[in-house]
């Protein structure tokens, strides 16, 4: 709200000087009186006085602006973050899809698909992405946390996993093989139809898992497993599971 306060007519100069009681301050209170002049004569000026309320009325204009504008914005940044992704896909290293991603799916963007294939993710936060069918094939994703997200029918073949939050994830007709999940936290995760041949599991905490129809389990090490549940062992042996310790021992 713009406030405008009435200027009072300035007094005559001969007035004006007697009220200077050193000689010497004379030029300066002349230089005031001059501009009280001009500020009294500017202030009768009503131009002035829109430009005043049009300056009030840009700012105005230029917040709906900006609200009615935040929509675009955010989709120029969903565009640059797939760009992202889309130009570093098959290379190694980030390339700064982990913050794409991350960006992505904390504005609920679905990662349908996404091709990352051997990339470097270590770290990389998507709690409750949508990821189905998506190719992390060699990716090296350690330390990562997917919980609660979407895998189902993704190619994960050789990903690395260890030390990663995978609780409560959809892992359904997933590819698993040769993948590293050692010391993962894979509780309340639902792997039916995966596919863990070769796979890493020593360590992994497996409680409340859904493993009973797991597709095939051949050659897959789950040496010191935690919290399976009490038949896990014995059915996945006798699949072809195996317990070793290190890599380099034998059965």
């Amino acid at each position: 709200m713009i406030i405008h306060e009435k200027r009072h007519r300035p007094l005559p100069w001969k007035e004006q000087r007697t009220r200077s009681p050193h000689t010497a301050l004379t030029p300066l209170l002349a230089i005031d009186w001059v501009w009280d002049w001009i500020a009294y004569a500017l202030s009768h000026w009503k131009f002035l006085e829109v430009l005043e309320y049009l300056s009030s009325f840009s700012v105005l204009i230029a917040v709906i602006l900006f609200f009615k504008e935040a929509p675009d914005r955010v989709k120029q940044k969903h565009y640059q973050a797939w760009q992202v992704i889309n130009t570093a896909q098959g290379k190694g290293g980030s390339g700064g899809r982990i913050e794409a991603l991350y960006e992505l799916n904390r504005d609920g963007v679905p990662l349908i698909g996404v091709d990352v294939s051997h990339a470097f993710l270590q770290g990389v936060r998507l709690p409750k992405a949508m990821l189905e069918r998506a190719d992390f094939t060699a990716v090296d994703a350690r330390d990562s946390n997917l919980a609660g997200s979407d895998l189902g029918d993704a190619e994960l073949t050789y990903v690395n996993f260890r030390h990663a939050g995978l609780r409560d994830v959809n892992f359904r007709n997933a590819d698993l093989s040769n993948a590293d999940l050692n010391s993962a936290d894979l509780s309340g995760s639902d792997l039916s139809g995966v596919t863990l041949d070769g796979a890493d599991l020593r360590f992994v905490d497996l409680s409340a898992v859904r493993w009973k129809r797991i597709k095939s389990i051949h050659g897959t090490n789950v040496f010191g497993v935690k919290n399976a549940p009490p038949e896990f062992l014995v059915w996945a042996k006798q699949n072809g599971a195996i317990e070793r310790e290190r890599d380099d021992a034998t059965p």
